[in-house]
């Protein structure tokens, strides 16, 4: 398996063990998501977006959220998925070839 099928495995297992997650793991595995995420995407030529639609800004939020105790294991759980399928798209994308043209009007 390449390393990104092994850290969306890992993302995966995390989630379905979340109960057994201290909070500074799973905010470690989120920050690494995200640095993932936005990685694949400079690679794909993605531009970067900072509005509240993008789902990396959820996920940042969960993370901090971590820190200050106030995520519930089922909004951990739902990151932790939401990250690992991201993550799984981009790479079906990457290793596609397909190109990506954004329209910047």
């Amino acid at each position: 398996m390449s390393p990104t099928n092994n850290f969306i495995a890992e993302l995966v297992r995390a989630a379905n063990e979340v109960e057994k997650l201290h909070g500074e793991e799973a905010r470690r595995l989120l920050n690494r998501a995200i640095t993932t995420i936005r990685d694949m995407r400079e690679t794909l030529g993605i531009p970067r977006s900072n509005t509240a639609a993008d789902a990396v800004i959820d996920l940042q939020t969960t993370a901090v959220a971590l820190d200050l105790g106030n995520r519930s294991p089922e909004e951990v759980k739902a990151a932790l998925l939401d990250a690992a399928g991201i993550i799984r798209d981009l790479h079906i994308v990457r290793d596609s070839g397909t190109e990506i043209q954004i329209d910047r009007k």
